[in-house]
């Protein structure tokens, strides 16, 4: 799966979120089993089985942790022992105030399943401008994602994730722009929000935005970031 490829999944688990709420897990299986089956056919190795929502058994697996056990999005096992995991972050909205409980939920468990010597990557994300949803479903402005929000994974990509457990071996940072006629659109609420995706055409491509990173994150670049994690996975 290439890109382009990715950024239709995209696109469809986007439209699946906005047809069954951000409760159901519909969204999450179309996402995450699209990339366990992408996986599967890089390892191309009879003796590894994945575990997701959306994909075979449909079922996540959970791993030993140092300190918890934890339910993996995506858990590459082999002779159904786990070997490594992927957790995958698609955020659709109401970013700024929950960034940095995101972020630390993220690196807590990392440390955790590295901890317990299992490889762990992360896969982030998100658009570059997304709703902002008040508790009554009122919308406030629109957040615009800039460098301030993406700092914190600057800093991570220069950390030697060999030191710091608390690290991924590898995250994928992933921003994409929503081009539609109601880009320039204040909506209301988020029905009207919803109703208008689910009528009017749209694409989601990758975002202009440019980011410097360090060699422990991969941005917006799907493919070469899989072809990572499949290669560290082999060579366990």
């Amino acid at each position: 799966m290439n890109n382009a490829q990715f950024l239709t999944v995209l696109k469809r688990s986007f439209i699946t979120y906005l047809q069954t709420g951000a409760q159901s897990n519909k969204k999450l299986e179309v996402l995450h089993g699209a990339i366990a089956e992408d996986l599967n056919q890089r390892l191309n190795n009879k003796n590894y089985t994945i575990f997701s929502l959306g994909y075979e058994s449909g079922k996540e697996k959970k791993i030993t942790g140092r300190y918890v056990d934890k339910t993996v999005d995506i858990t590459i096992a082999e002779k159904n022992k786990p070997v490594a995991g992927i957790a995958v972050k698609y955020i659709m909205s109401n970013y700024k105030q929950n960034s940095n409980n995101y972020f630390e939920n993220m690196l807590g468990e990392t440390a955790n399943l590295r901890s317990a010597q299992i490889p762990y990557f992360q896969i982030f994300i998100i658009p570059d401008s997304i709703p902002y949803f008040k508790k009554e479903g009122e919308i406030a402005k629109p957040e615009k994602i800039s460098e301030h929000d993406i700092k914190k994974y600057m800093a991570l990509s220069h950390d030697n994730p060999y030191e710091f457990l608390h690290t991924p071996l590898k995250t994928l940072v992933f921003i994409v722009h929503i081009k539609s006629d109601g880009e320039n659109h204040s909506f209301a609420d988020k029905e009207e929000y919803k109703n208008f995706y689910l009528s009017h055409p749209f694409e989601i491509n990758l975002s202009s935005l440019q980011f410097t990173f360090g060699n422990t994150i991969v941005y917006n670049d799907y493919d070469t970031f899989l072809e990572k994690v499949s290669h560290t996975i082999k060579g366990l």
